[in-house]
């Protein structure tokens, strides 16, 4: 117990400029609080905080835009409802860029597993069907989009008035990049990073990982992620295609784990988004849907271990960026969103990705991976494995010129492990220490307080009352 308050004291922050306030202060200033101003969290803001009535014009205006016409909506068991929408009117075409665009429909074929003479993982992963690790919440409803639909999370006026605004809506703020260790733009959160990168020789077309799935607890206003990056350009240049789960609190509304995509053409700017929140990625599947809710996360048990395989690569034939997950092509990139990624990625990373904003003063209590130490291994810690690249002859291969960054090691920690011979290898387990108690925990043991703090005021009271009237 001694080390692991030690190491919460490291990774933590505070100002020296605090003055501490005297205790019977504190205890005042606690009960006004609570029943004069009452504890406004990020997730009740529209019903705590109305907007304006322009404001929800403004909103109702954007949401009839991006929010396409529904051949048939499913209410998913979590609250989402998911729109079947017509392939060829979905948002990826009110960008300029994709006007005169033709859906790829048809699979290409997979990229060659090095040393497979049958290539038969190439013939049939794409055609893969739904696994239980790879179902979504809304399957639960037991209806599915009809021929020619896509499925597309429906955005509703909640979702933007977390937002900071429109123009944020969706989107992440400039930040520094974990690579080239530049600062784009001026970023009032703090990007925290357990990473594997690969700055291979040759240029990259394609990349895949296995993806252990776990349901960390995350700030309301924060965020935890687990996700593959695409890396191409620098600066303000920056081209990225990012793909994995998220906990997102002020994105989604919940605390749930999620699919998302992501996608910038200069550095987090102006352009890119998630999921479908901007026109770019171009969804083609009837039953994967970026931005919906994962049926199933791991838990600290061997037994009760999930993960998706995913797998983005470039088609030779017309450029587009595909992504497949488990075996499911669920969509694309167009190459004419991009500038350096048009070609060919530079970089690939894997890794974990936290926001700290330091809401009280300290580190944040946001996890990382499961919210154990990588030390913990399999069945406790959160873990990546085989991690391969896509060459230019097309051959599915080991990365190569690896190297870690983990941003605060008394924080997250990452553990990579290479072994010859080893289809499992590259290996690597991230993660932190758990060191959070649940959020209703947390509510009530702060209420609680609250309570007898109280009670023992109002008995002090008449006896306190004559020396403080001296």
């Amino acid at each position: 117990m001694g080390g692991l308050l030690q190491r919460n004291r490291r990774c933590s922050s505070s100002s020296s400029s605090d003055i501490p306030l005297p205790l019977f202060l504190v205890f005042f200033l606690a009960i006004f609080l609570e029943r004069s101003l009452g504890v406004v969290s990020a997730l009740e803001y529209s019903k705590d905080k109305q907007p304006s009535s322009l404001t929800l014009e403004n909103i109702q205006k954007y949401l009839s835009n991006i929010n396409k016409p529904a051949v048939l909506s499913i209410e998913s068991p979590d609250g989402d409802i998911i729109d079947c929408i017509d392939k060829w009117k979905q948002r990826a075409f009110d960008n300029p860029l994709l006007k005169n665009h033709t859906i790829q429909m048809l699979p290409p074929d997979m990229p060659r597993v090095k040393g497979d003479e049958n290539n038969s993982s190439r013939k049939n992963e794409e055609r893969g069907e739904i696994s239980g690790w790879g179902k979504q919440v809304w399957h639960q409803n037991g209806t599915r989009c009809p021929k020619g639909t896509v499925p597309i999370r429906r955005i509703k006026v909640d979702d933007v008035l977390r937002a900071q605004s429109l123009h944020d809506f969706g989107r992440k703020q400039p930040r520094k990049d974990p690579f080239f260790n530049v600062t784009v733009d001026d970023d009032p959160a703090t990007h925290e990073y357990a990473i594997v990168n690969s700055n291979p020789e040759f240029v990259v077309f394609g990349a895949s990982a296995r993806i252990n799935v776990w349901n960390p607890f995350t700030e309301e206003q924060e965020m935890s992620l687990a996700q593959i990056w695409f890396i191409a350009g620098d600066t303000i240049d920056l081209n990225t295609i990012e793909v994995g789960w998220q906990v997102y609190p002020r994105l989604y509304g919940d605390s749930g784990t999620r699919l998302f995509v992501y996608w910038t053409a200069d550095g987090y700017q102006s352009t890119g988004c998630y999921n479908f929140e901007c026109p770019g990625f171009v969804q083609v599947d009837q039953t994967i849907v970026a931005g919906a809710t994962l049926l199933q996360s791991s838990s600290p048990d061997p037994s009760q271990q999930y993960e998706a395989k995913v797998k983005i690569y470039k088609d030779s034939a017309n450029g587009n960026w595909l992504l497949t997950y488990d075996g499911i092509q669920v969509g694309y990139w167009p190459p004419i969103l991009f500038t350096y990624l048009r070609e060919s990625a530079e970089i690939v990373q894997w890794g974990g990705e936290v926001v700290n904003l330091q809401l009280d003063g300290s580190h944040t209590k946001t996890q990382m991976g499961s919210g154990q130490f990588p030390q913990e291994r399999y069945g406790k810690a959160a873990f990546f494995r085989q991690l391969r690249v896509v060459d230019e002859n097309d051959d599915e291969v080991l990365p190569s010129q690896i190297s870690v960054q983990v941003d605060h090691p008394n924080c997250y920690n990452l553990d990579l492990q290479v072994i010859d011979n080893d289809e499992e290898s590259p290996v690597f387990f991230y993660g932190d220490l758990d060191l959070v108690p649940s959020s209703a925990l947390r509510s009530i043991i702060f209420k609680l307080f609250i309570f007898y703090i109280s009670n023992i005021i109002i008995m002090l009271f008449p006896i306190l009352y004559p020396f403080f009237s001296l």
